[in-house]
């Protein structure tokens, strides 16, 4: 014969919960035994358990418990419309962590943690756009900052990229030199170059190229950056390079 009420045990049995979780939701109001015995024991009803199940449901399903709370006391079919919002946000859950385990596997893969698709989906701004604002707190009153960002508003969008393009080429190429000198012919025409694609922004005097050297060789993002391209220290071999372009 079936026990018309169930102990704690039975209901750890039945549901696979454990007694503390079951103690704690007697003790927040979410789910009471339907007796105490003079004992102080805890006895449900079997037909309690549809509700204990309804919750597990619910909590399976990413509900706080608050709100778990006042969706059992609904009907129905209130909860099922409660449960089919609760899909959409669990389905953007869903691609928002797809998105970040493709950009982990990129990032070990040796992509630049600047080129991520991070924050793309979030209040916080993209890694590239903090970079432009944090250069712009920092440099944002200097002429050469300003000539710069004057400059960049009047391209279009393939142009900057296809500029841009055109300086990375030139760090894999000083890459490629890294054997080399940092003074040597060929790295110091290499850092000619990059001038060249910088002046066509902004006036490069002495002091803003040992700012950007400086930048390379202790910002732990640049230094990352520059460290895809090659097996060695890139961003500390650009700093001795540039220096020694001022030097000159």
């Amino acid at each position: 014969m079936k026990k018309p009420l169930l102990a704690v045990k039975d209901i750890v049995q039945i549901t696979g919960i454990t007694t503390r979780t079951l103690h704690y939701y007697d003790r927040i109001d979410l789910f009471k035994p339907t007796h105490l015995t003079e004992k102080g024991y805890r006895l449900y009803e079997r037909s309690s358990l549809e509700k204990l199940q309804t919750i597990l449901f619910l909590k399976e399903m990413d509900f706080p418990l608050k709100e778990i709370a006042d969706i059992i006391k609904l009907t129905k079919q209130e909860q099922k419309e409660i449960v089919k919002q609760q899909r959409q946000a669990l389905l953007m859950k869903k691609q928002r962590l797809e998105t970040i385990m493709a950009a982990l596997d990129e990032y070990v893969s040796g992509k630049d943690i600047s080129d991520l698709p991070l924050f793309n989906h979030s209040s916080v701004l993209p890694l590239k756009e903090q970079y432009a604002n944090e250069a712009r707190f920092l440099y944002g009153e200097t002429e050469a900052y300003k000539a710069y960002n004057e400059t960049l508003e009047t391209l279009s969008q393939d142009e900057k990229e296809e500029r841009f393009a055109e300086v990375e080429e030139l760090f894999k190429q000083i890459a490629s030199c890294i054997d080399q000198s940092p003074s040597s012919d060929e790295v110091q025409r290499l850092i000619e170059e990059w001038k060249k694609s910088l002046m066509q922004f902004t006036t490069c005097d002495a002091e803003l190229l040992a700012c950007i050297a400086h930048t390379y060789k202790f910002d732990a993002r640049f230094k990352n950056y520059f460290n895809q391209y090659s097996s060695e220290d890139l961003a500390d071999f650009l700093y001795s390079a540039i220096m020694h372009n001022i030097d000159r």
